[in-house]
């Protein structure tokens, strides 16, 4: 076999467009290259080579850079026959877009107005409707279905897609961004506001491509766990070329190599735009994003031009067309598609007298016609193909397309794209003709409500469309609500936290460790726990785990251990069941997700369990929890080392007196500040009820624990459980006949305030009842929910919120004062201030963390023992 004919479709990153001289000496060169491997192995070719690097850099020889020349990855020659029929597709293609323009367009029409981006589907629209005719397979495939994360902007053409389908009604289409004035659809791809339709939000943008890259992950996992076969499974992620300026974007492509995701595609839309003009105006971004991917191990594909171009590239004997393309800056490339064909070849052409007689028998209308790849459905079909075929790396395919294509000119490249929501009514018209509708004049009279346009459903498009979904597996996107209950651990699971720890002092860090060992030895949902663990596991005592659970690794553990002599060696399994993310509190937020919506996904409920310090989880990744919400993501946050004076030594950057605050302002994230171990089993056992019982709930726990060892108690005899769960009960009971007070604490607050309870009895005659608050948040939404009610139903019985109705507990409308204490930030118990009866002071940790003893921390910030009794005597 020749070495030309035995080429892969896809190269290594040296393909160059410069035409091969003389391809029997370049024969001869491979030849002796594969004869020098055969002989002398691997490494001795790697030795060779190197030291002809070295030779050629002393001779000045440029090597080639990690970028390849500005040409499609995939030669003419080795591209694949296209599977579908172009001329109907392209029909189909013109519905589809037509009807996501009017989407927004219609948005706009007089007493609406609610936004809308019309021109990034138009850039993207031949890459999904490749994607959606020929590659992407439903749920109901054999293989189990792919993953695909549709970028957020394109949703109106895929809300048209799923109109054509007849998943969605008109009327539907005419509420875009109406959710409550319509049955309407929303702005993006909302899991939460469309349960049976999307399954990934994207529009934080940055973390689609994350989240794509830890759900191929998570994809392998399963299946090397032995839960699900998840082989034929595959994730597609469409990204902007923008967004991949956000860290995110980019922050996990090295994971994806490292561990030989080869079911994972990006797809990157290069319009060479951002929202307000050129992604790169003075470089080149498909040059500069595929050094990034190539140098992070990823299999590079450039879809660049369209079919139009290949001539041209043949007839460049010389090289010149090649260097234009190299050469030129996006900005340029920019111009010249809002621009016109006299433009091109004066200004890209007439650069060189080579070029420019390349061109000379075209007329301007040819060369307005030149396409770009992004644009081409054999170019890109030919690109999904070949990454579908490509093992051992993950692929990015970086395709080259124009921001508002086919919109015209008022559209096509402007840098003011991205904003406009509307088009006129000659602009209509010009829509409608190329696209080659067959929509009259007539129903056009009113610009701001031109018709939505479908096919008949026996026409051959109809037909065609359905048909190819139906043997792809099915309608995408397309999400699976159905809740598979799983068989909960029983009483004696919680038993141990129960009794308390006798004599013994443990923080509840570790009761909560010891739990969870528990937790994983049962029976019934033992093995669907995935622990979550940035780095710290040996920190927080969860090392224990490491014998027996194991660290995930695709590669086993290939090494000896340096602590192999001890019992808590690390060890890494193919199977493993620990996720050790490193110090990567993105990523470890992007397996939650993963893990926690795999019963929607993959119809297989698992139970993440992600252990942090508590200052960097809801500070730093809040963003990531957001979409977690979307993503109805269930499972559990423990924000360990919680507090602000527990964690005494570290100081300003890691002490967490307000993480509390902003996991209350996630509406999916029920929150709880424990203070022993009798209530985390309860805590804990409730969560695994409301989130994988019969009607499991859309929601995930977030628990505070901390570091400071203390004695807990066994659980009283007469538990309010009811109360616990609800946000707070009455702990301890003062006696007496003196002046009353109630303390509300939290967390390790209850120590101090039981601690004022004692100094307030025996040195100023006062009585102080103790009230463990395990949720600020929960009674503050409950307490939300009844004002709420009573607005909306002012005929009714009034609610009264479970904290008054508490506290309120037979007494005088006014009552008892209440001070509330705990180691954060004042603001987290004033969440329930204006609900409280009586006089209400609240004491709190504000401001940055410091270094020192927790006796001094606390005196500082007047949380300790001593504060609370001057405020209560006060």
């Amino acid at each position: 076999m020749s070495y030309e004919h035995s080429r892969p479709v896809t190269s290594e990153g040296t393909r160059s467009q410069r035409l091969d001289t003389d391809p029997e000496e370049t024969a001869e060169w491979m030849a002796s290259l594969d004869g020098l491997i055969a002989s002398g192995g691997t490494d001795r070719a790697r030795y060779v080579l190197r030291r002809l690097v070295d030779q050629a850099g002393r001779r000045q020889i440029d090597l080639p850079s990690p970028t390849t020349d500005y040409v499609n990855t995939i030669p003419p020659e080795r591209e694949p026959a296209y599977p579908g029929d172009e001329a109907i597709e392209r029909r189909i293609r013109a519905y589809i877009r037509w009807n996501a323009a009017m989407v927004v367009h219609r948005a706009q029409r007089p007493s609406v107005g609610v936004g809308g981006h019309i021109s990034s589907y138009a850039s993207a629209a031949h890459l999904y409707e490749v994607g959606f005719n020929h590659v992407f397979r439903g749920r109901n495939h054999p293989g189990g279905g792919d993953q695909v994360f549709i970028q957020g902007h394109a949703a109106p053409g895929i809300y048209a897609r799923a109109f054509l389908e007849g998943r969605l009604s008109e009327s539907r289409l005419d509420g875009f961004r109406q959710e409550f004035s319509r049955d309407g659809l929303p702005s993006y791809p909302h899991p939460r506001l469309m349960p049976d339709f999307w399954e990934f939000p994207t529009v934080s943008m940055g973390l689609g491509g994350l989240n794509a890259i830890y759900q191929a992950r998570f994809n392998r996992y399963l299946h090397n766990r032995g839960i699900k076969d998840t082989s034929d499974q595959r994730v597609w992620a469409f990204l902007g070329d923008g967004e991949m300026d956000e860290p995110e974007s980019l922050g996990a492509i090295s994971l994806a190599a490292r561990e030989n995701l080869d079911n994972l595609t990006f797809i990157v839309n290069c319009n060479l735009q951002r929202l307000d003009g050129p992604v790169r105006g003075n470089g080149k971004i498909v040059q500069e994003l595929e050094s990034i991917f190539r140098g992070a191990g990823w299999n590079v594909i450039k879809v660049v031009w369209g079919r139009q171009w290949d001539p041209l590239l043949a007839a460049d004997t010389t090289g010149a067309l090649v260097n234009l393309m190299n050469t030129i800056p996006d900005g340029d490339f920019q111009t010249y598609k809002a621009e016109s064909g006299l433009y091109v070849r004066e200004h890209f052409f007439g650069r060189d007298p080579r070029t420019r007689q390349l061109v000379a028998d075209m007329s301007d209308d040819e060369l307005w016609a030149l396409k770009r790849g992004g644009h081409d459905v054999r170019k890109l079909y030919a690109a999904f193909q070949a990454a579908t075929e490509r093992t051992g790396r993950p692929t990015v395919i970086l395709a080259k397309t124009i921001k508002g294509f086919a919109l015209g000119s008022g559209f096509e490249g402007r840098n003011a794209t991205h904003q406009m929501k509307k088009i006129t009514a000659d602009g209509l018209k010009y829509f409608r003709d190329r696209l080659g509708l067959d929509i009259p004049d007539a129903a056009l009279t009113d610009p701001s409500l031109p018709p939505y346009a479908r096919p008949a459903e026996d026409s051959e498009e109809a037909v065609y469309l359905r048909q190819r979904r139906a043997e792809l597996g099915g309608p995408l996107p397309s999400r699976n609500a159905t809740v598979v209950p799983l068989n909960l651990p029983g009483p004696a699971t919680y038993a141990d936290l129960k009794r308390g720890s006798g004599k013994q002092r443990i923080a509840t860090t570790m009761a909560f460790v010891r739990l969870f060992k528990d937790l994983l030895r049962d029976p019934g949902t033992g093995r669907r726990w995935v622990p979550i663990i940035p780095d710290e596991a040996r920190t927080f005592g969860m090392d224990s785990l490491f014998p027996t659970a194991k660290i995930y690794s695709p590669h086993g553990q290939t090494y000896t251990p340096v602590d192999r002599e001890l019992f808590l060696s690390y060890k890494e399994a193919t199977n493993g069941q620990i996720l050790h993310e490193g110090i990567n509190e993105a990523g470890s937020v992007a397996s939650f997700t993963a893990a926690g919506s795999s019963y929607a996904t993959h119809g297989e409920p698992m139970i993440p369990l992600y252990l942090f310090y508590s200052m960097f989880g809801f500070q730093r990744t809040a963003d990531s929890f957001w979409a977690a919400a979307d993503q109805l993501a269930r499972g559990f946050l423990i924000g360990a080392t919680a507090g602000r004076t527990t964690l005494n030594g570290e100081g300003l950057q890691h002490e967490d007196g307000h993480s509390l605050l902003i996991a209350a302002t996630n509406p999916a994230v029920v929150t709880y500040d424990p203070a022993f171990g009798f209530e985390l089993a309860h805590i804990v056992a409730d969560g695994l009820r409301r989130m994988y019982g019969e009607h499991a709930e859309d929601v995930f726990y977030y628990l505070t624990v901390y570091n400071e060892p203390i004695v807990h108690p066994a659980q009283p005899a007469d538990l309010d459980v009811a109360g616990l769960l609800r946000g707070m009960y009455r702990y301890a009971r003062g006696e007496g006949s003196g002046p009353r007070v109630r303390l509300l604490a939290s967390g390790i607050g209850v120590q101090w305030a039981q601690r004022a309870q004692r100094m307030l009895a025996e040195e100023w005659g006062v009585v102080a009842d103790v009230w463990s608050v395990t949720s600020w948040t929960e009674l503050r939404r409950d307490a939300v929910a009844c004002e709420e009610h009573n607005l909306r139903y002012p005929a009714d019985e009034p609610r009264v919120p479970y904290v008054t109705a508490a506290l309120s507990d037979g007494e005088a409308a006014a009552g008892p004062p209440v001070v509330a204490v705990s180691d954060f930030m004042r603001a987290v118990p004033d969440l329930i201030a204006r609900w409280v009866p009586g006089p209400y002071t609240s004491l709190g940790t504000e401001g940055f963390g410091r270094s020192d003893t927790r006796h001094a921390l606390r005196r500082h910030f007047n949380v300790d023992a001593e504060s609370v009794v001057v405020a209560a005597l006060r």
